[in-house]
């Protein structure tokens, strides 16, 4: 399984948040260049970036930023957040962006992101939020009534071949993965499945590993130290 560090964007900063609340937010490093150049030196082979602003306002706040980040990075670059239109994920094809995750626009606009995949059937990632197994939206701020095994199996008839699930519960409360949510998603569709939220061991990288999750997204337990980007589970 592939660790993919995360950075969170809020005002230009390193944040994390606690379970999603923007009000529980703790900058982990000033500078968003430097933090990306130590994760690539570290063995990251791509970085995912959320612009938590655009995540919240629906619109991107921070594109310049990333920009400059998709310049300095050496390996592969995933962005989300506020992307809602295709104009949108025109401008991230463009300085660089290999993966786009679609979140909020995928809920609630299925023509948009049939046309996204249809466009960049390569790039584009689905992300589905979940509280107590309800798919959340506009940056987690609201819940939705739809269930998230529902959800992946509509998404991915749209051709969607890649999906990031966090379980909102668990992230950043280093309290480890929802193993029995992934793998309910895992043998609900047949999608590529990405990890995120609560992962915070190595034990969980292998756990992960053992029930199909291709990859992970990890923050606080790499910024913590208690995940290694190296000898990693593959």
């Amino acid at each position: 399984m592939r660790i993919i560090p995360a950075i969170d964007l809020i005002g230009g900063k390193c944040v994390r948040l606690y379970q999603g609340d923007f009000n529980q937010t703790t900058e982990v490093a000033p500078d968003p260049v430097a933090q990306l150049e130590r994760f690539i030196e570290m063995g990251a082979e791509m970085v995912h970036i959320v612009d938590l602003d655009g995540a919240k306002t629906g619109r991107p706040a921070q594109f310049e930023l990333i920009a400059s980040l998709c310049k300095t990075a050496a390996v592969p670059v995933e962005v989300g957040g506020g992307i809602r239109n295709l104009d949108t994920v025109h401008q991230y094809a463009e300085i660089g962006v290999s993966r786009i995750v679609l979140g909020t626009a995928a809920i609630e606009n299925r023509d948009f992101l049939k046309a996204a995949v249809a466009e960049y059937p390569e790039k584009i990632v689905a992300g589905i939020d979940a509280k107590n197994g309800k798919v959340a939206a506009h940056g987690w701020l609201a819940v939705t009534e739809m269930d998230y095994i529902g959800f992946a199996k509509e998404i991915e008839s749209l051709g969607v071949s890649r999906i990031v699930f966090t379980d909102i519960s668990r992230d950043g409360t280093m309290k480890g993965p929802n193993l029995d949510a992934l793998k309910a998603l895992i043998e609900a569709v047949s999608c590529d499945i990405i990890a995120s939220g609560g992962i915070t061991s190595e034990q969980d990288v292998k756990n992960l590993d053992a029930i199909g999750v291709k990859e992970g997204i990890v923050g606080k337990a790499i910024y913590e130290g208690k995940i290694r980007l190296k000898g990693a589970a593959r």
